[in-house]
């Protein structure tokens, strides 16, 4: 499978229990590939996009929306990842899928197309709605053609849209219903083509046709997407089980890609229990590859140690874009980080989240909470409780503070936004610092447990 996989799950706005929207994802990479946090102010941005890591590039228009972005420091202004721009339309570019064999033999990938590393920057600097963004994504396909097989999300004050590329040059693209979520794990998850609300290639379905791809009723699944044996142990157990951490009242078998695209839960969601369902590793059951310290496990968990952040992008109608739009972000592994959330009005971080380099550097706050994630991994059982009951209080404690900073926001706001957005900003680097400190402070107990369980492993005390 490829590298760079992830999981994704997207919650309509009557699944949940506040009436957001949600769009969260995992990147699950290399550890070693460090993302830091940048914020791009409005104004004129590069006249052309030139990739550094692939042969792609594009014009662009001259003048670009302030937005933020999860980017690695190798590859600036690249591989953007998650964030909002300043008209709070969020994008996540994204979760890796594949098309089948026969697709690629007829619409091969185009080695110099649109791929990964380049998506998030030509395209949220540059749009005013989610639909706007997914209309600029197809037009680029079209025009450029995909490098690889990818789904992208966009979401703004009214709608979440979902888009699944197929081969070379097609695609499809759906509004998320308000009252279902969806899960995908590495897998092309849609079947149905509603002309009437969907938005597509204009030849998505009469090219399959014409080519055989699908028999009877057009299933974009079927006529498009690989289903393979690494499916059965690496994407179905995740679809599976987070569909029955939110839906246990239906029963789906694990063994077959029967999962319904859209599922109901059997009560309102909360940001908790997204939080929840990206630290789950199969927790408690026999598949559960950490409480067993089996690195062998054959089923695949959402939470892996290769996670390079988890974003939980939260659109809150109602709100002034500032504080309605929301990325909860956990860096590195997020069963043993902590989510910390990333304001649409915040415009600067702490200077430590901005490093995000190759190798560990002290100076890197990506690179501290992945010292205190390793140092859990080496006795998972022992340390992993400590780390969640530090980082749990942490989360407790900011989201306490969240709900008075919020109402003391929205009041200020009504006079004096510039303001507003001020305490906003204070807010925001005064927890960040602190998560870095409980984050260090970690890091040390964890070294000392480590230190003392290695004196009692190698003793050679005298009489």
């Amino acid at each position: 499978m490829n590298e760079e996989a992830c999981t994704t799950v997207i919650v309509g706005s009557e699944q949940m229990a506040d009436g957001s929207m949600i769009y969260a994802r995992s990147d699950d990479s290399k550890s070693v590939r460090a993302t830091r946090l940048v914020h791009y102010p409005a104004g004129k941005g590069p006249a052309e996009f030139v990739a550094l890591d692939s042969p792609f590039r594009c014009p662009l228009p001259e003048n670009r929306l302030g937005f933020s972005a999860l980017e690695r420091e190798n590859l600036p202004y690249h591989w953007g990842e998650a964030g909002f721009n300043d008209l709070g339309v969020g994008m996540s570019a994204t979760e890796t899928i594949f098309s089948n064999e026969k697709v690629l033999a007829l619409d091969p990938y185009v080695p110099g197309g649109l791929a990964e590393n380049c998506v998030f920057q030509i395209i949220l600097p540059y749009i005013r709605s989610a639909r706007e963004g997914v209309l600029r994504l197809g037009e680029l396909i079209a025009r450029y053609g995909s490098a690889e097989g990818f789904g992208i999300a966009f979401l703004d004050e009214k709608e979440v849209w979902y888009l699944e590329n197929a081969g070379g040059h097609r695609w499809l693209a759906k509004r998320m219903p308000a009252d279902r979520y969806f899960v995908s794990g590495n897998q092309s998850r849609y079947r149905a083509y509603d002309p009437e609300n969907d938005l597509a290639s204009p030849d998505l379905v009469s090219w399959a046709r014409e080519n055989g791809l699908f028999q009877g009723e057009f299933d974009f699944h079927e006529a498009y997407s690989l289903e393979s044996e690494n499916d059965k142990t690496y994407n179905y157990p995740r679809v599976w089980y987070l569909q029955q951490m939110f839906t246990p009242s239906v029963k789906t078998d694990v063994r077959t890609n029967r999962f319904p695209v859209y599922q109901k839960a059997d009560r309102p969601l909360t940001v908790e229990d997204i939080k929840q369902a990206f630290r789950s590793h199969y927790d408690g059951t026999e598949h559960d590859p950490y409480l067993h310290a089996n690195p062998k496990e054959p089923y695949r968990p959402v939470s892996i140690f290769r996670t390079i952040n988890t974003h939980i992008l939260q659109v809150r109608p109602g709100l002034p874009t500032a504080i309605g739009r929301l990325d909860y972000m956990a860096e590195g592994m997020a069963d043993l980080s902590p989510f910390l959330p990333l304001y649409q009005g915040v415009t600067s971080y702490p200077k430590a989240y901005g490093i995000g380099t190759l190798h560990s550097q002290k100076s890197s706050a990506y690179w501290l909470f992945r010292k205190v994630s390793a140092l859990g991994m080496l006795n998972y059982n022992k340390y992993a409780p400590v780390i969640k009951e530090r980082y749990a209080a942490l989360e407790k404690a900011m989201s306490e503070s969240q709900q008075k900073m919020e109402a003391a926001f929205v009041k200020l706001h009504a006079e004096d936004p510039a303001a507003a957005v001020g305490m906003l900003q204070q807010w925001s680097d005064r927890w960040l610092s602190r998560a870095l400190r409980v984050a260090s402070d970690l890091e040390e107990q964890l070294f000392t447990m480590l230190t003392q369980d290695i004196e009692t492993e190698y003793r050679f005390h005298g009489a």
